[in-house]
């Protein structure tokens, strides 16, 4: 095994996986203070990829950069490249708001609007012009069945979706991402605040999406890292340390300090 000083980071091989998404020396700075150091990462299409690591460690900030989210924080400033389709997503001409309609996000709590479940899906397609009551009912129907929702609330669509439970709360904003059909979904441990019923309805739901979506989360559980990802990446004081497949992270890291986070060990 490495030293604590170096770091490891697999190369996708572009001939043989399909590359989603890609980032090159990719850097967050909150005024002067650097919060991420340069992250170069390759992302399978209609894989999972876990972002772990302590609090403070980057993981997030790095998230929030891939649909250029840390554009909304008025101190931040990020360098580097962000290749979606060959286009980097990085450059101050590109359109964010058609970025994030590519790459959608969930966040760590639920937040419906406060709407009926029918309008938390069809809110944005609404402001986007869509108004054929068909087109819209079954962008509904789609989407919750994707989100594993639809035979829980397919009678009660005009209820408010603040009388959701938590869990249900999680899984509509899932549908309500994935109603402009993006290609990648990031989820910021979006079930962090669920019980674990819950939390295991979001992965099962996480399972059965990434046969149509590239996923990345952000987990802080390393049991839920082993369960739903197909890659890991580990993130410490603002640096990516390793990237491997999850089953080599999880049994055979290279790198010391991933050994010793992902076993317990870690502080």
């Amino acid at each position: 095994m490495e030293n604590k000083l170096t770091s490891f980071t697999r190369k996708l091989d572009p001939k043989q996986k399909e590359i989603a998404l890609t980032t090159e020396d990719l850097r967050v700075f909150y005024g002067p203070k650097a919060a991420l150091e340069p992250v170069s990462l390759q992302f399978e299409r209609y894989k999972i990829t876990s972002l772990i690591g302590a609090s403070g460690s980057g993981k997030s900030t790095y998230l929030r950069s891939l649909n250029r989210m840390n554009d909304t924080i008025a101190s931040a400033r990020v360098t580097g490249k962000i290749l979606y389709r060959s286009v980097d997503i990085n450059q101050p001409t590109v359109d964010v708001y058609q970025v994030r309609r590519q790459i959608g996000m969930v966040f760590q709590r639920p937040n419906p609007f406060s709407k009926s479940i029918y309008d938390n899906i069809t809110f944005a397609l609404k402001r986007r012009g869509v108004k054929d009551r068909q087109q819209l009912d079954e962008v509904v129907e789609t989407t919750l069945k994707q989100a594993s929702l639809w035979e829980q609330v397919k009678d009660d669509l005009n209820k408010s979706a603040l009388s959701l439970s938590g869990g249900q709360q999680q899984r509509l904003c899932i549908a309500r991402a994935l109603a402009l059909q993006p290609d990648i979904l990031l989820m910021d441990e979006p079930a962090s605040a669920l019980d674990p019923i819950s939390t295991a309805n979001i992965e099962n739901t996480m399972q059965e999406l990434k046969q149509h979506y590239t996923i990345i989360i952000v987990t802080h559980s390393m049991q839920q890292a082993a369960r739903v990802s197909d890659y890991t990446a580990f993130f410490h004081l603002g640096k990516l340390l390793e990237f491997d497949y999850t089953r080599h992270i999880f049994t055979r890291p290279k790198v010391q300090l991933t050994e010793d986070y992902v076993s317990g060990h870690f502080g």
